[in-house]
């Protein structure tokens, strides 16, 4: 490589290190280990700089090393961008996944100092050993986990587990995770919604927690602020004093009032706006009860929106302005077009360095915002990307997949993926890629998977058995996606089949016996799906399940008692013995509780079991009954 590629990675890593040293200083319960990460990333700057200025041209070897350091820099940016822009809430729950994320970031960073070769490098004996002493930082710090912050975590046990929590103790939580004020909040309910808005579509039980979380915490907070007021004058208490919303008013995805309230097929009531940007961003889920939607079409709520528009009146609250409940708050002052020309000329390179670091960026950029998806696509990036997905580089691959998941966030993205040939290469990615690949192969699958064309595209492409694969092999990351992916395709029936035969159904059964692998909740929905096809249920059937969707239906969640039903039912239909042992393992007592307690969709499936179970129980008295009468 010549001395052009050399300046412009060392230029890149000096702007690295400046755009992390710029982070603002955050206090948090994680605060050492953000500062540990800051601090040890400053100190690589001098090596930079030094190199700046050298003469010497990097050597091919160097060029490579300081590539791959590049790419690790870029993870401690995103990460460190995380930790101080995304949910507090989230992280004080999920404080075991963020360690981890820590401790990947620190890996990946000594790795990559592990393969600079300083003897070649023209830089100063100081320089050389402040570098070779962070590196020792880092390895020191790999695999290493801090105590946690003890008086946190039980305070968040408490505020979780008891109905009416201790001030005392909501006091802690809002000093400990600075949700101090009300644009505090205002802050971390926007990244909670940003944060269900780019799930998958199932933000899971964390979601309830940190919602529920959050209102008392608003609730605290806002008591606060009057008693304040109130020390202050009896004028200002007047115009600060705010009641109490009652729970049914606010929208369960932004917690604020509701000035447009409409229901959606469910049965649960949303803010237009907010339930909107949840649907546009292709979800078919409702977010409070993870249920499946039948169809999209939102009623208006004008009952409900009559009682919000008299409880404003009575207690002096201003109605929310229209449509503002769900803005993020952000900036829109678009994208640096410039920049993303530059990067895709770089994509075009014939230089491999050049088009793997431009395909990073790109990912980066179009995870970042949707300004960016907007921008990047209208550049042209989308064919380009899709280009580089048969790239005979793993790293660039990656990247060109993952850019390609991150745009497909944009609806009309998605269609430009699929009109620029994307499916049978993201495809071939899935089957032979790393393993991060194919995870984020998976992923976009799903995502470009939730427009119903494209199912039956990606099912014809053989998508299925590439994702049962990954089902049984992927990381737990990756066995979610593939999940998740599964569930979607299989809507459409022609997929079942595809499921069914590349032989779903085995490695469904066994994460149904691995309560401790988090994958219960999905392969349930999944067997929910295929057991209303004929070979579908006769490959459940064979695979003798009827004594775990009893236990399910004693003991699972809301949602897994629903599909362990719904499953039983499939299996009832065609084969009374399926009903017989039900029965004799007792489950109609599950079944009855569940026919009275259980959401609209369960008692309905309930109600149909214990109809077939009054047949059976007729008919096995029938002989007996016409013997007495003989």
């Amino acid at each position: 490589m010549g001395s052009e590629e050399g300046e412009d990675i060392v230029q890149s890593l000096i702007d690295l290190v400046k755009e992390i040293s710029e982070l603002p200083e955050w206090r948090n319960p994680w605060r050492k280990q953000y500062y540990n990460l800051v601090r040890r990333v400053k100190l690589l700057g001098p090596l930079f700089e030094e190199l700046k200025e050298s003469s010497e041209t990097l050597n091919d070897e160097s060029v490579t090393a300081f590539v791959s350091l590049k790419n690790s820099l870029l993870s401690a940016e995103e990460l460190l961008r995380f930790w101080h822009e995304g949910s507090k809430l989230y992280q004080a729950l999920e404080r075991e996944d963020i360690m981890n994320k820590f401790n990947e970031v620190t890996a990946q960073l000594e790795q990559a100092l592990n393969g600079i070769s300083y003897d070649k490098l023209d830089v100063s004996d100081e320089v050389r050993e402040q570098v070779e002493l962070v590196h020792a930082q880092f390895k020191r710090a790999k695999g290493r986990m801090d105590i946690p912050d003890m008086q946190l975590y039980m305070d968040l046990s408490t505020a979780r587990n008891e109905k009416e929590t201790d001030p005392a103790v909501l006091k802690r939580l809002s000093e400990s995770l600075q949700l101090k004020t009300i644009n505090d909040l205002k802050k971390e309910s926007h990244a909670l919604h940003d944060m269900v808005i780019s799930s998958g579509g199932d933000p899971g039980e964390t979601f309830e927690e940190m919602s529920a979380l959050l209102k008392k915490l608003k609730d605290y907070v806002l008591s606060e602020n009057v008693d304040t007021e109130a020390s202050e004058s009896e004028k200002s208490m007047e115009k600060t004093r705010s009641p109490v919303i009652p729970d049914d008013f606010r929208c369960p995805i932004s917690l604020e009032l509701m000035r447009d309230p409409v229901i959606v097929a469910t049965g649960q009531t949303y803010e237009q706006s907010c339930i909107q940007k949840w649907l546009d961003a292709g979800h078919q889920t409702c977010p409070k009860t993870q249920q499946m939607l039948p169809h999209t079409v939102l009623t208006p709520n004008y009952v409900l929106r009559s009682l919000i528009a008299q409880w404003c009146e009575n207690n002096g609250v201003e109605l929310p302005k229209r449509a503002a409940a769900c803005q993020s708050g952000k900036s829109t002052s678009g994208c640096d077009r410039a920049a993303i020309e530059n990067l895709l000329q770089k994509l075009t390179s014939t230089n491999q360095e050049e088009q793997r670091a431009a395909a990073g960026e790109l990912r980066l950029l179009a995870k970042r915002n949707a300004d960016n998806r907007v921008c990047i696509a209208k550049a042209g990036a989308i064919p380009l990307l899709v280009d580089l997905l048969s790239s005979p580089d793993p790293r660039t691959q990656e990247h060109a997949v993952t850019a390609l998941l991150n745009l497909s966030i944009n609806d009309s993205n998605k269609g430009s993926i699929v009109m620029a040939g994307a499916i049978p290469d993201i495809v071939d990615v899935l089957k032979s890629g790393c393993m991060e690949a194919r995870e984020n192969a998976a992923a976009t699958l799903f995502s470009l998977s939730v427009v119903d064309d494209n199912k039956v595209a990606i099912g014809a492409a053989g998508a299925i058995p590439a994702l049962v694969d990954l089902l049984c092999k992927g990381s737990p990351r990756g066995k979610k996606d593939a999940a998740t992916a599964l569930f979607n395709l299989c809507i459409y029936q022609g997929n079942k089949v595809r499921a069914v035969r590349a032989g779903v159904v085995m490695p469904l059964m066994r994460l149904l016996m691995d309560p401790g692998g988090g994958m219960v909740d999905e392969a349930l929905a999944i067997l929910a799906i295929l057991v209303t096809h004929p070979e579908g249920k006769a490959a459940i059937g064979q695979a003798e399940p009827v004594p775990m969707l009893v236990e399910f239906l004693r003991t699972g969640s809301p949602r897994n008692r629903e599909n362990a039903a719904s499953i039983l039912l499939g299996l009832c239909t065609v084969d009374a013995q399926h009903l017989s042992l039900a029965r004799e393992l007792g489950a109609e007592e599950a079944v009855r509780e569940l026919a009275e307690s259980g959401t609209v969709r369960a008692k309905r499936k309930a109600g149909s079991l214990l109809e077939y179970f009054r047949m059976s129980s007729e008919q096995a008295t029938l002989p007996s009954e016409q013997a007495l009468s003989s």
